[in-house]
């Protein structure tokens, strides 16, 4: 599940209990992603990591070994017809360079 909302902390049950294997939130989403990921994997969950095209990649780098996969977004979310966005590039250059085993995606 990739969650794009605000609080993505009240939904880690609902989507545990709904069957999600792996939980998706953005970074810029909540002010504690430490416990967020330790309340994702206390439901049984993978944890992803997600970051907006205008958040640095170094702010996810303290969590990086705490997940199970980084998440560039290569378009800003919640907006159809957008034209991917090829300088977000260098984030997952940098991530694989950082962290060669982590699971990288790009949205």
């Amino acid at each position: 599940m990739h969650m794009m909302v605000s609080k993505p902390e009240q939904w880690v049950k609902p989507m545990a209990v709904a069957g999600a294997n792996q939980y998706t939130f953005h970074l810029e989403a909540t002010e504690n992603p430490g416990a967020l990921i330790k309340d994702i994997r206390e439901n049984g969950m993978k944890v992803g990591l997600a970051i907006k095209p205008g958040t640095s990649v170094e702010y996810l780098a303290p969590w990086a070994n705490q997940i199970d996969m980084a998440l560039v977004m290569t378009v800003e979310p919640g907006f159809g017809g957008q034209k991917f966005m090829e300088d977000m590039m260098p984030k997952v250059h940098w991530l694989r360079t950082q962290f060669p085993s982590l699971d990288i995606e790009v949205d």
